[in-house]
């Protein structure tokens, strides 16, 4: 299997794993960089994208921020290896609910600030894993991501506020005392290495200042256990969220639909 038993533990322990031995293939990386470079051509005139942050780079319709997708980017959600460290954490059922981009260009890239990603989802129960796929490396000089390990253990979002900001890639930041900030780690990967992180992780990053981009590709996964609900996603838009929860696809990965509620239809073309 390609995560250890260890790195298994230090999942749960953690509620993050960087797989020592495996890496994405160079052709893979490639083909990233090929398809996100067309997406910024693609994207150039439209005046509410921003390479810092980029959502539904796989959908070519109903992308969130107007985003103009391509179908191609599914082919990285699909990577069996990948796939299989999936199944190890959450089971061998689950859906493929949303893809991210962050792009953090060498000296401009934006922070992100402390978080959790719980906050944001219409997800019944809260369950999902993060797959981080590194295509240039992440450093802290680029940026890189930080957690607090075993912050997800709880299984509870904690207070967070709104401070919308320029140099932020998202405007929710958990409250200054929820957490211990002392006991962040970095994580420091190189190209084509992975991290998979769980739902309830604390964790933010710096921006980048240094001369070299840091990209990343991340995959949002849930077990289908659990159910979208894209009628809650609508009340967060209402609310103001600008992230296109009410009509995000899905795509089953593997298994079944366990929760028997998911909508397969909504937000296909």
């Amino acid at each position: 299997m390609p995560l250890s038993e260890a790195e298994v533990e230090t999942y749960r322990k953690d509620g993050l794993v960087i797989p020592a031995q495996y890496r994405v293939a160079d052709t893979i990386l490639a083909r990233i960089d090929e398809l996100y470079q067309k997406l910024l051509h693609d994207n150039r005139d439209s005046p509410d994208f921003a390479a810092d942050f980029i959502l539904g780079p796989h959908l070519d319709a109903n992308g969130a921020y107007g985003v103009k997708g391509n179908p191609r980017w599914l082919e990285m959600a699909r990577i069996p290896e990948i796939l299989d460290m999936v199944e190890q954490l959450i089971g061998p059922d689950f859906i493929l609910w949303g893809m991210t981009i962050f792009g953090k260009p060498a000296r401009v890239g934006k922070a992100t600030p402390w978080h959790q990603d719980g906050d944001y989802y219409p997800i019944e129960p809260l369950e999902t894993l993060t797959v981080w796929i590194s295509l240039d490396g992440s450093t802290a000089e680029q940026g890189c991501m930080k957690y607090i390990p075993g912050s997800h253990r709880d299984h509870r979002i904690y207070s967070h506020h709104f401070e919308h900001r320029d140099d932020y890639t998202l405007s929710q930041v958990i409250d200054d005392d929820q957490v211990d900030l002392s006991q962040a780690r970095d994580i420091v990967l190189e190209p084509g290495q992975i991290s998979l992180h769980d739902v309830y992780l604390v964790h933010g990053s710096e921006p980048n200042l240094s001369a070299k981009r840091r990209m990343g590709l991340v995959l949002r996964i849930m077990p289908a256990t659990s159910f979208y609900n894209h009628r809650s996603g609508k009340i967060k838009e209402d609310a103001g969220s600008p992230h296109g929860y009410s009509n995000r696809a899905l795509f089953l990965l593997r298994g079944q639909d366990r929760s028997g509620r998911n909508d397969f239809t909504r937000g296909h073309d």
